[in-house]
Order: structure tokens, then C-alpha cells, then sequence
């Protein structure tokens, strides 16, 4: 089976974007290593499986950002949350926790642009035809969605129940720009949104 052109273009640009901010981004990484491993107790990478194109499971890097606990707590997290720890506020904060993704898209399991990977059990909430929808493509470091969600946290802070706000009342919102992205996705539109999210970030 044949790659389509513009999947291979998308991938030719994620990898040498990727490998020009890598450089830049590994002194910066390594302070941020220092920091969470000085601030509390535990590894310096949080690796959690997530669902990538086609349903293939891989394990998405992170900075850890919580307290190491025994993994019973929810799967959602506000800001409130008692298990980020004083760095992690800081790194959830300026999405620098994220960064450490651009190692997921060398590996061919991310693209800087695309549908963010969601944990298995909320991705079998999907109906079929917008589960294989968004699937098709690889999961993103960032979308609109994480851009028009950016205080996601906050959000569901104000809820009494988090986990249900956000599969009841974010998760669809989200699906929506997910199914968006995948009928007009391009080149061009990546990079847009590459830029509208680091003036996000700015901001």
C-alpha cells in the first residue's frame, strides 16, 4: 500500500521541524529535568499509553508533572488537583510538559499538527465512524482544539465532577475539531496553526 503525497509531505515537514527545534529545545529540556526531578520524588519522563493512528497503542512523553502515586486517580486533572506538583503547575501552565513530544514525532508516532491522543478508555466513548475518522491520521502535539482548550484545566476545576464534564461536555467539542481537521487539513494550515499556538502560548 502506497503513502497518499500529502501524508508524506506532512511527514517530511514534521521531521525537519522537528529536527530543527530539537536543538534548541535541549538546554531548556535539561533545566526542566533538573527542576521536577529537584522539586518531588519520582522519574523525570511521564509515559502513559495512548491510542495513535490506525489504534495503535504507543507510549506519549511527557515531563512529569504529579506527584508518583499508586495510578487509581482520575484520568482527568484541574487545576485544583492535589498530585500536580509546584513545577508542574508551571510546566502544565506554559504546555512546556509537552515538549518532550517532539521525540514521539521523530519516532513516527506524533505530528507537531493533528488530533491529540486521547487514553484508550476514552477513545471506546468514540462512535465507530468518528473514531476511524480521526484515527486515520497520527495524533498531534497540538490542534484547535488544544489551542481554543487551552485553560481546559480550569474548566473542569468548576465542575463537581471532572471526569464526566469532560467526556460529556469537552470530549464532543473536541471531536468536532478532530473531524474538522481531517476533512481540510493541509500544509499551509499546519503551519497557521503551529503560529496561532505559540501566540497562544505567549498571550
Amino acid at each position: 500500500m502506497t503513502t497518499p503525497a500529502p501524508d508524506l509531505a506532512k511527514r517530511a515537514m514534521d521531521v525537519a521541524l522537528s529536527l530543527l527545534a530539537l536543538p534548541l529545545a535541549v538546554p531548556l529540556m535539561a533545566l526542566i529535568s533538573l527542576a521536577v526531578k529537584l522539586d518531588s520524588p519520582g522519574p523525570v519522563w511521564f509515559r502513559q499509553e495512548r491510542v495513535g493512528r490506525a489504534g495503535r497503542l504507543f507510549r506519549i512523553h511527557k515531563f512529569r508533572t504529579m506527584r508518583v502515586t499508586d495510578g487509581t486517580g482520575p484520568l482527568v486533572t484541574a487545576s485544583h488537583d492535589a498530585r500536580i506538583t509546584r513545577v508542574g503547575r508551571w510546566l502544565r501552565r506554559t504546555k512546556l510538559d509537552e515538549l518532550p513530544q517532539l521525540i514521539d514525532v521523530l519516532n513516527g508516532d506524533m505530528s507537531l499538527v493533528g488530533p491529540r491522543p486521547e487514553v484508550p478508555r476514552y477513545v471506546a466513548l468514540y462512535a465507530e465512524p468518528v473514531r476511524r475518522q480521526i484515527l486515520s491520521l497520527r495524533p498531534g502535539i497540538t490542534d484547535r482544539a488544544a489551542i481554543e482548550f487551552r485553560d481546559e484545566e480550569r474548566l473542569l476545576a468548576a465542575a463537581a465532577d471532572p471526569e464526566r464534564a469532560y467526556v460529556e461536555q469537552v470530549m464532543p467539542i473536541k471531536q468536532r475539531y478532530y473531524l474538522d481537521y481531517v476533512a481540510q487539513r493541509s500544509l499551509a494550515g499546519d503551519l497557521r496553526i503551529l503560529w496561532d499556538t505559540a501566540r497562544a502560548l505567549v498571550k
